[in-house]
């Protein structure tokens, strides 16, 4: 249950999509002056080094955030995006770290902002916790994020932002990621919840995705990018961003994000495709 590490895969063109997509949406929450809350339930590490055993290994970032590194030709929206990570990089030419979800957002807290980050993997749980320090903002708790969740809901601020991101290393993630999304939703209902999943095996994923939907929940919107076709050979395939209560013009921004990034980031051997659908609206 805990050999995945999100080391190897730190940069990837899933993570390239997440993380712009999360930047996003807590800019646009961030037009109101009001604090909010950022919960994540698998924080990770915090932040990687791409030339570790980890993400050496795999290589994986190459075809992720190494092919955006370069280029100034990008939209505002990804600009953000790309401006964070060299952020983290200390603004070096050489792409040698790449941040993780708790770094981004810590990165663009306000004041009257805070986070609370959850980790069970206890190295990572270790890395986190010497990363941030004695940071008053920023609460890290070891331990399972979900039931973290249903306990750190509804918030005192009445304002949140959730990201729910697990290894789906077992099969039963799928059915409990679900269940433990709706029971957080019952509890608090004005939430932005962010659900990022892979597709490898499309029946298993579109099978937690329709609980959701027929869940009763309204306005659930889909992002996902696909870099080749659906197969049944191992690995990832596409991935994508579930989101209930999205903020206002997300869906725009996330179009004009995608349009750009497929040909960028799709499979050199296979054509990819992209969707931006409303699932449930209001």
């Amino acid at each position: 249950m805990l050999s995945y590490r999100h080391g190897y895969h730190a940069g990837n063109y899933a993570d390239v999509l997440k993380h712009a997509v999360l930047l996003q949406a807590l800019t646009l929450l961030q037009k109101k002056d009001k604090g909010l809350v950022y919960i994540d339930t698998h924080a990770g590490a915090g932040g990687y080094s791409l030339s570790d055993e980890f993400s050496e290994k795999t290589g994986e970032f190459r075809d992720g955030i190494g092919r955006l590194w370069q280029r100034d030709d990008l939209p505002e929206s990804l600009q953000l995006y790309l401006e964070n990570v060299r952020h983290f990089n200390e603004s070096s030419d050489e792409l040698g770290f790449y941040p993780g979800s708790p770094a981004l957002v810590d990165m663009n807290l306000r004041p009257q902002d805070r986070m609370l980050i959850h980790e069970l993997h206890p190295s990572d749980q270790q890395l986190l916790t010497e990363y941030f320090g004695k940071d008053p903002q920023v609460k890290c708790i070891e331990g399972d994020g979900l039931h973290g969740l249903l306990a750190a809901v509804p918030p005192k601020e009445r304002r949140g932002l959730v990201l729910i991101d697990p290894s789906y290393e077992i099969k039963s993630d799928y059915e409990l990621v679900a269940e433990t999304l709706i029971k957080a939703y019952r509890k608090f209902a004005t939430g932005v919840y962010m659900l990022w999943y892979p597709v490898v095996h499309r029946q298993q994923t579109e099978a937690m995705l329709s609980r959701l939907r027929e869940s009763g929940i309204r306005r659930q919107l889909r992002i996902e990018q696909a870099i080749k076709p659906d197969s049944e050979e191992f690995g990832m395939t596409a991935a994508g961003l579930w989101i209930i209560n999205p903020p206002w013009q997300l869906d725009e921004i996330a179009k004009e994000m995608l349009a750009t990034l497929q040909p960028l980031l799709a499979s050199d051997a296979e054509p990819g495709n992209y969707r931006v659908v409303w699932e449930v609206g209001e």
